[in-house]
């Protein structure tokens, strides 16, 4: 058995990446109880603005719903990252609430914003 959790990259072309995992990987089975997985996304400033977001997010949540028995798939972000708060909203997220103080990043303590997406939920 490996430490190392599942990582996916998802790439709109092959040759030219939009993006990158951040400080977390962008899927993390949580629990074989309780079966959610965490979702995240990091993309290059040049693909930011275009959609890659919302559509990284919906495919893999079809993929994951289509695929496995899971039930929820969160995501969470900065409060301060409103683009990728429409992003997720545009894919079906719902916003569930405020994290106060949860990350520390650049010598200071963030908030951070959870989103939640049900099997049940209706299609974005």
């Amino acid at each position: 058995m490996t430490n190392r959790l599942p990582r996916l990259t998802i790439c709109k072309h092959a040759l030219m990446p939009h993006g990158e995992p951040g400080t977390q990987p962008p899927i993390t089975e949580q629990s074989s109880a309780a079966y959610c997985w965490s979702m995240g996304i990091g993309l290059l400033p040049e693909a930011r603005g275009r959609g890659y977001g919302t559509e990284a997010h919906q495919l893999l949540a079809r993929y994951l719903f289509a695929h496995t028995t899971v039930h929820r798939i969160e995501a969470d972000t900065e409060v301060e990252n409103i683009a990728e708060q429409r992003a997720l909203e545009k894919a079906g997220f719902t916003r569930e609430g405020v994290m106060r103080g949860c990350g520390w990043r650049d010598g200071a303590w963030r908030d951070g914003v959870t989103y939640s997406l049900l099997r049940t939920d209706p299609p974005a």
